[in-house]
């Protein structure tokens, strides 16, 4: 049997490591959704596209993943929906 190989990582490092990558530019799909939230109260991003049909849910993980939005409040509702915001980082990118 071959044993896996493990990395020492003390717990001080993974804490301080941030989980966010920021080289990356926005695809054409997360910048067409983070633009609409210039132009929104607090910067809300939609939930639906111009036509009505909802954002993919992997092009709003992603902008998660990368700081450019972050979720802003729990849809009772609707709690598989992630209501989220433009943020500063956000902003940053798609300019």
């Amino acid at each position: 049997m071959v044993e896996a190989k493990t990395r020492d990582i003390s717990e001080q490092t993974v804490k301080t490591t941030p989980r966010r990558r920021t080289t990356a530019r926005p695809s054409a799909a997360q910048s067409a959704w983070l633009r609409r939230g210039l132009t929104q109260p607090g910067g809300k991003l939609p939930l639906f596209d111009q036509t009505g049909r909802r954002i993919n849910e992997r092009t709003i993980r992603s902008c998660l993943d990368q700081g450019w939005a972050e979720p802003w409040f729990e849809n009772p509702i609707k709690p598989d929906w992630l209501v989220c915001k433009l943020t500063e980082q956000g902003r940053k990118a798609i300019e």
